[in-house]
């Protein structure tokens, strides 16, 4: 029996389950073997690449690029998913300037989302075909998509002439989400040129530029999202502040980017940081939109909750952008004094560096909000050139109470007696003042199909349900807790009336009888609360 027998004979024992010992390999027949596979390998590689150079699609390359494929020069660039669009936008203008009659085309193949651009067109064997080119859609605004190439090639020239081929491909469903562009040509330079050109034209193109935008985080791995925000359009009377403080806030902010040139031609720096504190609902949040709408032309980012662990590429993005405004909402969350504890939030880090890192000459305004400035680092509000400029809102006194009861009774009119309501609602919030609102309204709509003013009535049944102890906690999460628990108030705020020990929405007068706008002397009975002990 021949070795090859032998070893065929000994296979066919383990394959059928018999055992036995098993004899030694003869050492110059497993060479021998080793070495007939190795010759039959190579032999079968060269045979598949030949046959892989003289597909559809390397012919095609080839041709193009007028060069052996083995000898181009390969370049790509990636970016974050969110860039598809700017992207795109990039290469059609570079399209447009070098060869506007270009025409895209497709690859199809198994592993398509796996492979370079350069590997999938020299791949031994029948691997890619020419086909369609896979589209997708991108957003370029709040209610504006435009359509992007999720895989494609087209043949193009350098900027020195020579032909270069430019791939686009995206993709979140493998790996890391990007958008990435591949370029070939026969000489390096000539594709790292087209590079450089298209990221030029991408800045130039930008769809970002002047919008508001808003990191985001989704639920498919975490990735980043970018969206884009319609802008707020608010009027300065509808900005209820006490005298001064929102012309502080403008000049601030807005004069700043009006006279930016000017600035710096006698060395002043651009860069400035605005905090705006104060209680739960007073309005810190309805100030930027309001610093949004008057910045027309300003790029807005909008940062708050887990979407701060983009701070370092949101800082990026403004200082591209500006004139621009970051926005970090509820910045208490990553940026506690680290005296608090042992422990400190890493994005505290990421956000000082994030706010040295952008030069003084970049017009870029970081607008921070929280609702616990006291706990604030140190080092964020102390040290200049990171906040200039800390704000309170503060809850609205008397003569805005009234301004707040007017804005927000929106089209309808005001037929209430409103003085007992603005004595009665001191300390509340701004909030608090529009739920209150916005609830005598749906009492209105509830007695009336034609609606066009609010009564005494209509306030004294809203006023009555936020009342309710049902009610407490809806109470403190719009703001109501007059005298906010100062020393001598036992109750945190809230008033109490003397019959019963029940906690009153709106405090009684002398006599433990609540307070009915429209009602004489102030004896009728309770309706903003029905106290006990009648």
């Amino acid at each position: 029996m021949t070795p090859a027998d032998h070893t065929a004979d000994r296979s066919g024992d383990a394959a059928s389950g018999r055992g036995g010992e098993s004899a030694p390999f003869d050492v110059s027949t497993a060479t021998g073997l080793a070495m007939a596979l190795r010759d039959l390998l190579e032999a079968s590689y060269r045979l598949a690449t030949q046959a892989g150079l003289d597909t559809p699609v390397a012919a095609k390359i080839g041709a193009h690029l007028g060069c052996e494929l083995k000898d181009m020069a390969f370049v790509e660039e990636s970016f974050p998913l969110w860039e598809h669009a700017n992207l795109q936008r990039g290469i059609d203008a570079y399209l447009a300037d070098h060869s506007p009659a270009a025409e895209w085309f497709g690859l199809s193949g198994m592993n398509r989302d796996h492979e370079d651009l350069a590997t999938m067109i020299t791949r031994p064997g029948p691997g890619y075909e020419i086909s369609a080119v896979t589209h997708g859609t991108a957003a370029i605004g709040p209610d504006e998509a435009m359509e992007v190439v999720q895989f494609g090639l087209v043949l193009s020239t350098a900027p020195d002439d020579s032909p270069v081929v430019i791939g686009l491909r995206a993709s979140d469903r493998f790996g890391p989400s990007e958008c990435r562009m591949e370029i070939l040509a026969a000489q390096r330079p000539a594709a790292v040129a087209v590079r450089g050109e298209i990221e030029r034209l991408m800045r130039v193109h930008d769809v970002f530029r002047g919008q508001v935008l808003s990191f985001g985080v989704s639920e498919h791995r975490g990735n980043e999202l970018l969206s884009f925000l319609p802008r707020p359009d608010l009027g300065a009377e509808q900005v209820v502040l006490p005298a001064g403080v929102l012309d502080s806030i403008e000049r601030h902010v807005i004069s700043i980017t009006s006279h930016a040139e000017r600035l710096r031609a006698v060395g002043q720096h651009l860069k400035r940081g605005l905090l705006l504190h104060g209680f739960p609902g007073t309005g810190k949040t309805h100030t930027v939109r309001y610093l949004m709408g008057r910045m027309s032309g300003c790029t807005v980012i909008l940062m708050t909750g887990q979407a701060m662990r983009f701070i370092e590429p949101a800082a990026a993005l403004a200082r591209r952008l500006q004139p621009s405004m970051l926005v970090l909402e509820d910045v208490d969350l990553v940026a506690q004094d680290r005296s608090f504890g042992p422990d400190s939030s890493p994005l505290l880090f990421s956000l000082l560096e994030a706010m040295d890192g952008i030069g003084a000459d970049a017009d870029v305004t970081f607008v921070l909000t929280t609702n616990r400035a006291g706990m604030l680092e140190r080092a964020l509000v102390d040290r200049p050139g990171r906040v200039d400029l800390a704000v309170e809102i503060p809850k609205p006194d008397e003569q805005a109470r009234e301004r707040l009861l007017r804005l927000y009774a929106g089209t309808l009119e005001l037929e209430a007696d409103l003085a007992p309501v603005i004595a009665a609602t001191e300390g509340v919030t701004a909030s608090f003042i529009k739920e209150l609102l916005r609830r005598a309204v749906l009492a209105a709509f509830r007695t009336s199909d034609d609606v066009r003013s609010l009564t005494d009535a209509d306030l004294a049944a809203a006023a009555e349900e936020l009342s309710e102890q049902r009610q407490a906690l809806t109470r403190s999460l719009l703001g109501h807790s007059p005298g906010d628990g100062e020393a001598g108030d036992d109750t945190g705020g809230e008033a109490w009336d003397d019959t019963g020990g029940e906690p009153q929405l709106f405090p009684a007068p002398p006599g433990g009888r609540m307070a009915v706008p429209g009602r004489r002397a102030w004896r009728s009975p309770a309706v903003y609360l029905r106290s006990r002990g009648e």
